[in-house]
């Protein structure tokens, strides 16, 4: 079978940060890698959920709602793809910072988080949530777009 794309990535050469994972058409998937690759200790599930539930719902939320098409995580538990549509690199890469702030700064309840509204409600961990949003946010607070490569390299 041919290889997906993300499995073409070298993954010894990535490091935390905001990456192009792809391109098709006019919708970008940006990798937002919050752990080095194959360096425990990875994302904590529970911890994963409530940054999706927050992240997905800033996002649909921001004034770019309309070119959001997706935000999930990623099955290695070192990040998630956020997938827009007709978005300029440094437009998405603000959003993707304003957004991470926003998620690292939320108080209060978790959203779209009852029985109704999820099919794992009991799965979030705020705590831990924070923890890793507050650490991603300072390695990409100032991160730009001449760094979205996955060739990028100090």
């Amino acid at each position: 079978m041919k290889k997906i794309a993300s499995f073409t990535v070298d993954h010894n050469k990535l490091d935390v940060g905001v990456y192009i994972s792809r391109i098709d058409g006019d919708i970008t998937t940006f990798d937002l890698r919050f752990i080095k690759p194959n360096t425990p200790p990875f994302l904590e599930p529970f911890a994963m959920h409530t940054i999706e539930h927050l992240f997905a719902t800033y996002a649909r939320n921001s004034e770019f709602s309309d070119n959001v098409i997706y935000f999930g995580p990623m099955g290695c538990m070192t990040g998630f793809y956020f997938l827009t549509r007709d978005l300029e690199f440094d437009t998405a890469l603000s959003l993707i910072k304003d957004i991470v702030k926003k998620c690292r700064d939320h108080e209060g309840d978790i959203p779209g988080n009852s029985k109704i509204e999820c099919g794992n409600y009991l799965a979030h961990n705020a705590p831990k949530a924070h923890e890793e949003l507050c650490k991603y946010y300072e390695a990409i607070k100032d991160w730009n777009v001449k760094k979205l490569s996955y060739d990028y390299s100090e």
